[in-house]
């Protein structure tokens, strides 16, 4: 399956209400999405060539968020309504590759995974993957909070096109991953941080995906389950899946990912060789 920027509920996992309405929304009059569908190179899972994005300045409410995700900006100065988030971003994962995003806080890493997920349409350039996409950002988000732990599991696989029987025969196997039976018919909304990103993290990774979009969560919960996380992934890329990790992180990019890529101010300012991303992290937080 080729999927070109373009949001379906079948094929990804929001997390968050502005997500919801930025994939829900098509393009406004300033700000339309010029993705092309290619022909992808054989053997790429994901390719992205020249992507530009800008993104809405913050202002005093959310007067700004509900103009940009309905489309009705007013004309004022671009340059007081935007900022650039992406910046002529190039980039190609194969199949089976583990690639880490690292660079500082505001520095597009988040923002690129939402592109290669679909969520957000670039401005210039364009994104092709190929296969189910799931993308977890952050600890525990894109859950029911008044639904149980049980409920979530079974309201994430429907969002996914699973029927009830396919479900059924994931849910055991989700939660004894998880390690909270004892809570899984507790109302999410009464778990802990580490609980929720344990199930969310659970859920993802037994939900077949081909491209697995990770932001900022690979550090959460003990040593004994960051342990199972990485077996995961281990069986994950073993059956040709693709993984993008988003972390802080030396020591975790260093032993999961084949190459790790620096970015800073919306740009790839590294060549994929994990040591030059690492020593460049470090050089931006002096």
């Amino acid at each position: 399956m080729n999927v070109s920027n373009e949001f379906t509920k079948e094929g990804y996992f929001v997390h968050n209400e502005f997500d919801f309405l930025a994939a829900s929304i098509e393009g406004s009059e300033d700000k339309q999405s010029v993705a092309k569908s290619t022909i992808k190179p054989e053997g790429k899972s994901i390719s992205i060539e020249g992507v530009t994005l800008d993104y809405p300045r913050k202002k005093k409410g959310v007067g700004l968020l509900r103009e940009f995700v309905t489309g009705r900006v007013k004309k004022i100065p671009y340059a007081d309504r935007w900022f650039r988030a992406l910046n002529g971003i190039n980039l190609e994962i194969k199949k089976g590759e583990v690639i880490g995003i690292m660079g500082p806080n505001g520095s597009g890493k988040s923002t690129l995974l939402r592109v290669i997920a679909g969520i957000y349409a670039p401005d210039e350039g364009y994104v092709e993957v190929e296969g189910r996409i799931t993308l977890l950002a952050g600890i525990g988000t894109g859950f029911n909070q008044d639904l149980t732990g049980r409920e979530n599991i079974n309201l994430t696989g429907s969002i996914f096109g699973f029927d009830s029987k396919s479900i059924s025969d994931m849910e055991e196997g989700i939660i004894d991953f998880s390690g909270i039976r004892e809570f899984i018919d507790d109302p999410i909304r009464t778990y802990s941080a580490g609980m929720r990103a344990r199930l969310g993290f659970a859920i993802i990774s037994n939900l077949e995906p081909d491209i697995l979009l990770l932001d900022e969560v690979m550090s959460v919960g003990d040593h004994e389950f960051r342990k199972k996380s990485r077996a995961r992934i281990d069986e994950l890329v073993q059956g040709d899946a693709t993984v993008v990790i988003v972390s802080h992180s030396k020591s975790i990019l260093l032993s999961m990912c084949d190459k790790v890529y620096g970015i800073h101010n919306g740009e790839i300012v590294t060549d994929g060789v994990p040591e030059s991303a690492f020593e460049f992290y470090e050089s931006e937080k002096e």
